[in-house]
């Protein structure tokens, strides 16, 4: 395994058809989830030379945590349906690997048991979980939901707000996909309604939700609170006067409405809205490190993969996800050095120029 898309060619030989749709497919004709691989090929780096530095850090601190590169785990679901020990294992990999996991709400292992995973991996030093959010239209689920994760040791609640309804995958529909095969269940969802047992239909999409539930969440709970799904310059204005403390800048990698921008396109006038006040993140399309530097010289504070983990989990387990982590690391450190920049702080929008498609030299040739 040499790159990201090693981990996707080698998965795909080993899954079920069905479940590598699940994880490769995205909203109607999927305009979004190619825009948004799309959109890092279309830019480009500008590196500094004889700039004199042999080390360079990429530890990250994000709501006092500190995480070993800038690449955290996207939530993503139903880690079981491609590994047995589900994101049990992806957590061991994690935190082996000094990284930040989103949990996903619809995780196929309890939170609780995760967090005693990662724990477990990562021996002394402290693994940052955050734990990802549907705000629920009953307020005593998603408190009961908060609790679990607070329990857990989750140190930030990550909620995604770009789904009042599900978006509409055709690949699932063609495939008669609806939910969990037997044996199988969102695991943080048990006991939250009398008579259902951990069902993806479980979690209540609504178009009803508001600035006044995240208000509510505001109140309900000291955890850091990121919003997961706001691509709109004036909602993240909305975000910092509601008291959220940070965005995570995501399209649903696709898997929402189909044929929205590409979220790297999204990030520099996203910046510019908060300005300063709380950090952007970003996901959707990262599978290089120089996707990686590319999101942060335009001023993302890290950014956040999703299929890439899936892939890697499917192909080898906890040490696919290990191998994967440890590319990306490679391939950040490579990049840094060839822009040559010692550290985060040095990358800066100078160092990344748009294709160029303009005529040659200024129409001097002809």
């Amino acid at each position: 395994m040499l790159s990201a898309k090693d981990f996707e060619t080698a998965a795909r030989e080993k899954l079920d058809p069905v479940y590598a749709d699940f994880i490769a497919g995205g909203a109607r004709d999927e305009i979004t989830v190619r825009a948004n691989e799309e959109a890092f090929g279309r830019l480009r780096l500008l590196p500094r030379v004889l700039r004199g530095s042999a080390v360079r850090d990429l530890d990250v601190t994000l709501f006092g945590e500190r995480a070993s590169m800038p690449v955290l785990l996207s939530p993503t679901a139903f880690h079981k349906l491609v590994d047995p020990e589900g994101e049990s294992a992806t957590a061991r990999a994690a935190a082996a690997a000094g990284v930040i996991m989103i949990v996903s709400m619809a995780s196929t292992v309890a939170v609780g048991e995760i967090a005693d995973a990662a724990r477990g991996a990562a021996g002394a030093v402290p693994v940052p979980l955050w734990f990802q959010l549907y705000i629920q239209p009953d307020p005593e689920i998603t408190e009961a939901l908060v609790r679990r994760a607070t329990d857990a040791g989750c140190t930030a609640l990550v909620v995604t707000v770009d789904s009042p309804v599900l978006g509409a995958s055709e690949r699932n529909r063609r495939n008669g996909f609806h939910d969990l095969p037997p044996g199988l269940r969102c695991e943080n969802l048990v006991d939250l309604r009398d008579g259902e047992r951990g069902h993806v239909r479980q979690i209540a999409m609504s178009a009803e939700l508001s600035w006044e539930h995240i208000d509510r969440l505001r109140a309900m709970t000291t955890l850091p609170i990121l919003l997961k799904g706001a691509l709109h310059p004036e909602d993240a204005r909305l975000a910092v006067r509601h008291g959220v403390d940070g965005l995570l800048l995501s399209n649903h990698g696709g898997r929402q409405l189909d044929g929205v921008p590409a979220t790297l396109e999204l990030l520099p006038e996203m910046v510019a809205a908060v300005a300063g006040r709380i950090p952007v993140l970003l996901d959707g399309g990262v599978r290089r490190g120089t996707d990686v530097v590319k999101a942060l010289a335009l001023g993302a504070r890290a950014v956040g993969i999703g299929r890439p983990v899936m892939w890697a989990l499917a192909e080898g387990g906890e040490k696919g996800v290990r191998r994967l982590l440890e590319l990306l690391r490679e391939e950040i450190e490579e990049t840094l050095a060839l822009c040559g920049a010692a550290g985060l702080d040095e990358l800066t929008p100078g160092l990344v120029r748009p294709a160029w498609s303009g005529p040659l030299f200024d129409g001097a040739l002809s």
